[in-house]
């Protein structure tokens, strides 16, 4: 597993495999979202308070990853960081999908779209948020995020 820390309660990256949930939970990590579409989370063999959140999209821009998605993901993310715990964004890569799903939990935490872009881009030099169909999905979930 290959991640960034963002902030203090956000890291973005690549996939975690089972042997890596004991060192997520060792960094206070208690919400992992997988926006990966068709590879669920591992099981979890620990009795670790780590809980997962699959929300299956494609990283492409002819099939833009859903508001809904996003949103679910940033309400989940705010209730896990509202608890204390911190939150685990991913897809394969963490370009992408997982980087647009980071963007969607700073937004709700406060942070404007550009700012939360910035943000993913200077942590996660791997990130690519800036992509045309994943800049359009982020600014899309500011705007609709700021009416709720």
């Amino acid at each position: 597993m290959e991640f960034s820390r963002i902030t203090d309660d956000l890291f973005i990256g690549t996939t975690p495999m089972v042997d890596d949930y004991l060192g997520l939970h060792e960094l206070g990590v208690r919400l992992v979202i997988n926006m990966r579409l068709l590879v669920r989370p591992y099981e979890n063999p620990f009795d670790l308070p780590l809980n997962f959140l699959w929300l299956p999209s494609i990283d492409s821009p002819t099939f833009p990853i859903s508001l809904r998605k996003l949103l679910r993901g940033a309400h989940a993310a705010l209730e896990t960081i509202r608890e204390g715990g911190k939150v685990y964004t991913h897809c394969e890569f963490g370009r992408h999908r997982g980087a647009a799903m980071g963007a969607a939990v700073l937004i709700a935490q406060g942070h404007g779209p550009e700012k939360a872009i910035d943000l993913i881009k200077r942590s996660r030099p791997a990130a690519d948020p800036h992509v045309f169909y994943i800049r359009h999905r982020i600014m899309r979930f500011a705007r609709k995020w700021k009416k709720a």
